[in-house]
C-alpha cells in the first residue's frame, strides 16, 4: 500500500533524526534506557545538602503523591556518624494554611540552621511540605501530616528513625495541624494516598507555638479569610462537626501525649486564649502538659523592637528544644 504524502516511519524518522551526528553522539542515544510504559519517577538522585554541625539534609523527598496534585515533600535532617537510630522530630510550617514552606518560621533568618542544630542534639528532623488551603481545604492538610508520620515510621531503618519516640511540632497553622495530629490519631489513611496503611500516625510528644486550637471560640475578627478558606465556609455558617473535626481541643482525652504550649501575651493574630484553653483541657483530662506564656511579645515572636523579638524566640526555642530532650530521650 503506498504512503500518503508527507508520512514517513517511525525508523525513517529515527534516521533522520541523527543524520549528521558522529558516532559518539549516536551511541550516546542508543545507551538511553526505556521501559515499557510510561515513567512516572523521579530519577534524580538523593538531593544531599551538608549544613553546620556536620549535619546532612536530604531535600525534597517526596512522601505523597496523590493524582492531581503536586508530589508532597519533606526535607529530613540527620546528623553526622549517628551509629544507631534517633528520636524523630517533625516540624509543620506555619502561614495561614495558604503559604508558608519547610525553611521558615516566625523570625528566625536561616530557619535551616534552626533545624540543623536541633538535629545536631541527636534526633532526625523531618520538616514538611502540606497542601496549602488554595490547592485543597480542610482535611488535605492534616491528612498530609499523617501521611508524613506513616512514611517516616514505614522508612525507619532507611533514615535511621527510632520509630518509638516520635514528637511533631509547629507554629501559628503549623501550630493548629501539630496539636491536631497529636490528640486525634490512630486514623487509617482517607483519600487517595492510601501508602503505609499499616504504621500508626500517633506520635509521643508535641509543641504547639501560638496556634490556632478551637476554631468555634476564636474571635470573628481575627483571621476570618484564612480560616474560611482552610474550612472552606465561612466560619458563622460551617457545619459543627466541621468546626470540632478541625479542632484540636475537640479531641483531647487521658490518652494523648505531653504537649508544651507557647504563646505570646500580645498576639493579635491569634489570641494567647486559644493556648490557655488548650492547656486547661489537657490538665482537666490528666495529660501533662507545660503552659508557657511570653509577656509583650505578639504573633511570631515579634516584640517592640528587634532585640525583644530575639529573646523571645530563642526562649521558645530553648524551652522547645528542652522539651523534646526530657520526652524523647528519657530512659534511652
Amino acid at each position: 500500500m503506498a504512503k500518503r504524502a508527507g508520512s514517513i516511519s517511525i525508523g525513517a524518522a529515527i534516521l533522520f533524526a541523527t543524520c549528521g551526528l558522529g558516532n559518539s553522539a549516536m551511541a550516546q542515544i542508543a545507551a538511553l534506557a526505556t521501559g515499557p510504559e510510561p515513567a512516572l519517577g523521579d530519577p534524580m538522585p538523593e538531593r544531599i545538602v551538608t549544613l553546620g554541625h556536620g549535619v546532612t539534609v536530604s531535600t525534597d523527598i517526596p512522601f505523597s503523591t496523590i493524582p492531581g496534585y503536586r508530589p508532597i515533600t519533606l526535607d529530613l535532617y540527620r546528623p553526622a556518624k549517628a551509629g544507631q537510630s534517633l528520636p524523630l522530630i517533625i516540624y509543620v510550617h506555619g502561614g495561614g494554611w495558604m503559604a508558608g514552606h519547610t525553611r521558615q518560621s516566625g523570625a528566625f533568618s536561616d530557619f535551616t540552621a534552626v533545624l540543623a542544630d536541633l538535629s545536631a542534639r541527636g534526633y532526625v528532623v523531618a520538616s514538611l511540605e502540606y497542601r496549602l488551603s488554595g490547592e485543597a481545604p480542610f482535611p488535605a492538610a492534616i491528612d498530609d501530616v499523617r501521611s508524613a508520620i506513616r512514611f517516616l515510621k514505614a522508612n525507619a531503618g532507611r533514615y535511621g528513625i527510632d520509630a518509638g519516640h516520635v514528637a511533631i511540632w509547629g507554629g501559628s497553622a503549623g501550630g493548629q495541624l501539630s496539636a491536631l495530629a497529636a490528640l486525634d490519631c490512630g486514623h487509617e489513611p482517607t483519600g487517595a494516598d492510601k501508602n503505609n496503611a499499616g504504621q500508626s500516625d500517633c506520635v509521643q510528644a508535641a509543641v504547639g507555638w501560638y496556634g490556632v486550637y478551637d476554631f468555634a471560640t476564636m474571635p470573628q475578627s481575627a483571621i476570618p479569610r484564612a480560616e474560611n478558606q482552610y474550612l472552606d465556609c465561612v466560619k458563622a455558617t460551617c457545619p459543627a462537626d466541621r468546626i470540632a473535626a478541625a479542632s484540636p481541643a475537640a479531641h483531647v482525652d487521658a490518652k494523648d501525649p505531653p504537649m508544651l504550649l507557647i504563646h505570646g501575651t500580645d498576639d493579635q493574630t491569634v489570641p494567647v486564649t486559644q493556648s490557655r484553653e488548650l492547656a486547661a483541657k489537657l490538665e482537666a483530662a490528666k495529660v501533662p502538659v507545660t503552659l508557657e506564656i511570653i509577656p509583650k511579645v505578639g504573633h511570631s515572636w515579634i516584640g517592640v523592637d528587634a532585640a525583644a523579638t530575639r529573646a523571645a524566640s530563642l526562649h521558645a526555642l530553648d524551652l522547645t528544644f528542652r522539651f523534646f530532650d526530657a520526652q524523647l530521650k528519657g530512659g534511652r
